[in-house]
């Protein structure tokens, strides 16, 4: 909460100068006629509508938003470049093809440990010196991967790498909401939202061609180059946007400008939290909160299927593809942009969600509950594993290549949805500690993408790819009826946990 005083129109340091005996707020939140005696007075500062990151022109907004979303593009993307590379990486270095796939499951896992650092280090310092420092650390610590001279200097900074571009995953969503108000945020949001999942379909369409014709070390020269202009994007387009930070750092400066040390913000009186605590806070707080609510969990599990299914295909689609069709590395990849265009054509339907929202509120006159949120994650619960069972017989030997790849197509808008529904649902269910809950997502989501690709291979050797593809099949389709039921006994299951439920601690 953020107190306007009665002159703010007025520059805050004219006013202190000006209006020494004005009214102003003491630190119990009070208003109190000010003192004579100046050592005696405290002065909030306000955020003036100059200040203010959703009065910044439109297009400054917009651009700050498309920098962030392909800044989440490059990070998600070098998750998935390192499959095309891992046959040339296991030759170079004399180990198993297994091995190397923990270039990607270590990079994954470095995502979903890092925002339970992001998170509360933008909160206290701001999220652009976390935009930067981290995006800055990505760049240079992709230099030991591309030149890496064994198989270990490879897999740690690959996890590395991965961590330090966490902040994109936990961060930049509430970048995001700071520019625009609850009446335009939808569409900014919903563009930022898709971005961390198309990234992972078009590192293997980029990483195919490279590793067809150029040494597997282009790969990461090329996330190099890009990672570098990235991140001068970052340091000039993208403003700091956290309100908090803002109003601290105007009252440093108006303290060390008129030399009185009156001057606040609202930040620097509120109770203090060190870092260590507060990271020592988001690594349990966030489990705990989840697993005192079965439905977050039952949806953080949904979602973590999900996912490793999706890094599951850079495994598989190579023997569906290579093995099975003659394609090359450069076609295999390519064969991802079936599931990138499902994707955005679950983007494109996002009128219709939006619409159906508007009615709802409309007719009944106030907002849906939070299982309203759950009906596009029913279309896509059911869409996942009917694409599942097509792409299974589409691999049937005869079938001509074009089939599996059109199997696909709904599998990425099928993804987007069930995504897209339950981060929803998380955020309106636990609005009190919604950074918490979708941290416990985002860890428990990238700890399935980890492993997946580990067993993929032999998976399918075991099964065939009809069998495989099966039974992933059919783990989506006991899952579907998650949200049917989510649904319908959703408000008596919340009803139930209101009244049950102890506090969350501190």
């Amino acid at each position: 909460m953020f107190f306007w005083h009665p002159h703010s129109s007025f520059d805050l340091w004219h006013h202190h100068t000006r209006h020494k005996h004005h009214h102003y707020h003491e630190p119990d939140g009070t208003v109190s006629p000010a003192s004579t005696d100046a050592s005696a007075s405290t002065y909030e500062v306000i955020l003036e509508s100059t200040e203010n990151p959703q009065e910044l022109s439109l297009m400054r907004r917009w651009l700050a938003v498309l920098c962030i979303s392909s800044a989440s593009i490059c990070v998600t993307c070098a998750s998935s470049m390192a499959a095309f590379a891992e046959g040339a990486v296991a030759r170079q270095f004399g180990v198993s093809k297994e091995v190397t796939i923990l270039g990607v499951s270590l990079f994954v896992l470095g995502l979903g440990l890092g925002p339970l650092v992001a998170g509360p280090m933008s909160e206290i310092y701001g999220r652009n010196i976390v935009y930067r420092v981290s995006f800055v650390l990505f760049f240079v610590f992709m230099f030991p991967v591309a030149f890496a001279p064994d198989i270990g200097v490879y897999l740690l900074f690959r996890f590395i790498t991965g961590y330090c571009g966490a902040a994109f995953l936990s961060v930049a969503g509430g970048s995001v909401s700071d520019m625009f108000s609850n009446a335009q945020v939808a569409t900014p949001m919903a563009v930022y939202t898709v971005c961390p999942f198309l990234g992972p379909e078009l590192g293997p369409m980029i990483s195919g061609f490279i590793n067809q014709h150029l040494h597997w070390r282009w790969t990461f020269y090329i996330l190099i180059i890009w990672s570098f202009f990235q991140a001068l994007a970052l340091i000039i387009v993208v403003p700091e946007t956290c309100i908090p930070v803002i109003l601290k750092w105007k009252a440093a400066r108006i303290r060390e400008a008129s030399g009185d040390p009156s001057w606040y913000a609202p930040m620097e009186r509120a109770p203090h939290t060190s870092l260590l605590r507060a990271l020592l806070v988001n690594s349990y707080k966030p489990f705990y909160l989840v697993l005192l609510d079965p439905m977050a969990l039952l949806l953080n599990l949904w979602d973590s299927l999900i996912l490793g299914i999706l890094y599951l295909t850079f495994q598989a689609f190579p023997i569906i593809f290579e093995d099975k069709h003659g394609f090359n590395m450069q076609c295999t990849g390519l064969t991802f942009a079936s599931i990138g265009l499902g994707m955005l054509l679950g983007l494109c339907t996002m009128p219709y969600w939006n619409g159906r929202y508007r009615r709802y509120k409309a007719m009944h006159g106030t907002d849906p509950p939070p299982e309203f949120r759950l009906r596009m994650g029913q279309v896509g619960g059911v869409l996942v594993p009917l694409s599942l069972f097509w792409l299974a017989l589409a691999t049937l030997n005869g079938a001509p290549w074009i089939v599996p790849v059109l199997a696909a197509v709904p599998f990425g808008t099928g993804t987007y949805f069930v995504f897209t529904a339950s981060f929803t649902y998380i955020v309106v269910a636990h609005r009190a500690h919604a950074a918490l809950a979708l941290a416990c997502n985002t860890t428990m989501r990238t700890s399935f993408a980890a492993a997946f690709p580990l067993f993929a291979g032999q998976m399918y050797n075991a099964l065939g790819t009809v069998g495989a593809t099966m039974l992933l099949a059919g783990l989506t389709a006991v899952m579907a009826p998650l949200p049917f039921v989510l649904d319908y006994m959703g408000p008596r299951i919340r009803e139930r946990e209101l009244r049950e439920k102890p506090p969350l601690v501190a």
